[in-house]
């Protein structure tokens, strides 16, 4: 029997697979698809995500084929990025294939096993099973016996309909087209983002010798079932754009809408969800990917403790109760800067206000500060940033195991080979295998004690 079986292998199954091996918990990924993707699909990380990777070591191969940014954008509109509280103060320009495949290098080096063209299609007794007794997920290679599943398998989620989870939300009124193609009349800017009276679009050179094109049209939403290709994205562009920059040789075509859905809960029993399983909204401000790694981040050290059997099952609550408000902000400001892109007189006055405000110190900073997830705060405070230390090593250094730290707490025992203890930070803490804070000195010895608690 396994202990987890995670459903998809995109960047948020691929890095809970990692957190999990990391934790010494066997894992096995079930991907629907034969090989890795060629597409380009999302193509950035956030400074979040960059910490979340430094702070297993991970992080110089995707700065190795990425390009950094200095800044975003929200609803088109500029953040300055370089003046945010992190080590990373910038956007990665690094497109999802290329993260999935050094997400992916990583899990088979940790022992992480992939299977590919297996898709998940029945789940038995159901997301909650008596003690003891496995979770039986059916599989078109056949059944899979496991302690936990966990949906990492898409916004069309199996998993998540197979555990009988809603996932209610706000239905799309645009639809966007997004190609890879050449361009024989390219703009002079890298990227561009342009707003009209018919529509959005963006033409963004994320890569040598290919353009990502992007064009939504004002009230333009278009049923799933209705087949988009080149020829529709050309004839959107020139009707929003006034040209087609000479576009041609498509690489990928694909489409997304505005719509807004989030599950209602993130945990059923011992099935969880994950990533666009949990969530899906419109792509303003590359925040889809990103939160799905956090997600994974969040999950990966809770899970792997209740498999280990070092917490109780209630462990696993505090992941809702933790991802869920951060998902529902992203769908609150995708949805907020779906309305600051649309045409009209009305919202070009709004915007002008909203450019004056994001203009601002105060403002770009609170707004790229969500943007990003730096701000994301669990109870006792956002993530303890990386700094130096007296012994000339740096905090982020000594996250790399996924234990968690206990600084400057004098004479209060731990094992070692579960937790790591710091001298030189400055201040009593115990800080979460992700980085958060989870016992602060001003609690006393007994909240320490509780913290504590599952790493004895």
């Amino acid at each position: 029997m396994e202990d987890v079986v995670i459903a998809g292998a995109g960047p948020t199954g691929l890095m809970l697979a990692c957190e999990l091996r990391l934790a010494g918990v066997d894992v096995l990924v079930l991907e629907r698809l034969t090989e890795p993707t060629r597409d380009s699909r999302a193509g950035g990380l956030h400074p979040r995500s960059l910490e979340v990777l430094d702070q297993r070591g991970m992080l110089d191969p995707f700065l190795a084929e990425g390009r950094p940014l200095p800044g975003a954008r929200f609803a088109g509109m500029p953040l300055d990025l370089s003046v945010l509280p992190t080590r990373h103060p910038f956007l990665l320009v690094i497109v999802q294939r290329r993260i999935e495949r050094l997400l992916e290098a990583r899990a088979r080096e940790l022992g992480v096993r992939i299977r590919r063209g297996v898709e998940v299609t029945g789940l038995h007794p159901g997301p909650a099973p008596a003690a003891g007794e496995p979770l039986v997920v059916e599989t078109t290679a056949g059944p899979v016996e496991t302690r936990y599943l966990v949906g990492c398998d898409g916004g069309r989620s199996a998993v998540r309909r197979l555990a009988g989870v809603d996932f209610p939300g706000t239905p799309a009124t645009t639809t966007s087209i997004l190609g890879d193609v050449e361009l024989a009349d390219p703009p002079e800017e890298r990227f561009l983002l342009r707003r009209t009276p018919r529509g959005n679009f963006s033409v963004l050179g994320f890569e040598e010798g290919w353009w990502r094109v992007i064009v939504d049209e004002a009230g333009a939403a278009v049923a799933d079932s209705a087949a988009l290709g080149f020829e529709d994205l050309r004839a959107m562009l020139v009707r929003v754009a006034g040209t087609d920059f000479g576009m041609h040789s498509p690489r990928w075509i694909s489409r997304f809408t505005d719509a807004a859905r989030q599950a209602a809960r993130y945990r059923s029993g011992r099935v969880l969800l994950a990533g666009d399983a949990a969530h899906v909204h419109s792509p303003a401000g590359g925040q889809g990917l990103n939160t799905g790694l956090q997600d994974a981040f969040n999950l990966g050290w809770k899970l792997a403790l209740v498999a280990r059997g070092s917490a109780g099952e209630e462990l696993l609550d505090t992941y809702h109760e933790e991802r869920h408000p951060v998902g529902a902000r992203v769908l609150s400001n995708t949805r907020a800067q779906g309305a600051l892109s649309a045409p009209g007189e009305h919202v070009d006055a709004l915007r002008a206000h909203v450019g004056d405000l994001l203009a601002t110190p105060e403002a770009n900073r609170r707004i790229a500060m969500m943007i990003t997830g730096l701000d994301i705060s669990y109870g006792l405070g956002p993530r303890v940033p990386d700094r130096d230390l007296p012994d000339g090593t740096r905090l982020f250094e000594h996250l790399r195991a996924g234990r968690p730290i206990l600084a400057d707490a004098p004479g209060e025992p731990v094992d070692g080979r579960l937790v790591s203890e710091l001298k030189g930070l400055g201040e009593p803490l115990l800080i979460r295998p992700d980085g958060h804070p989870a016992w602060k000195g001003p609690l006393g010895r007994e909240a320490l004690a509780t913290a504590l608690r599952p790493w004895r």
